[in-house]
């Protein structure tokens, strides 16, 4: 059994927050768990420390079994509804890549 995974990393500068929350947030945990996903990190408030884009930036890291699983995720009509829900009240960069686990040296 491999131990490589693939990550979903998700930076992003809501613009309303209250709309994002009350919508988005709430729409795609469920689909993120019923595709095969599970949140590590979630966090608002970051800072860039090279290449800032954006005032205030939050992240979200999404780990996956594989990236097929990812990317049905991202490619189904469930998705494809939720995601509407973040339309104007943000910008987004979202990248896939696989990682095997790290471990401590």
């Amino acid at each position: 059994m491999s131990d490589t995974r693939c990550y979903m990393i998700v930076i992003g500068e809501v613009h309303d927050r209250e709309a994002f929350l009350k919508g988005y947030a709430k729409a795609v945990p469920p689909l993120v768990e019923k595709f095969g996903g599970r949140y590590v990190l979630k966090g608002a408030g970051g800072s860039f420390l090279e290449n800032a884009w954006c005032n205030q930036p939050s992240a979200l890291v999404s780990e996956w079994p594989d990236r097929a699983a990812a990317q049905r995720f991202w490619d189904s009509p469930e998705y494809a509804e939720a995601k509407k829900l973040r339309e104007g009240i943000g910008d987004f960069q979202v990248l896939l890549i696989d990682s095997a686990a790290v471990t401590a040296a």
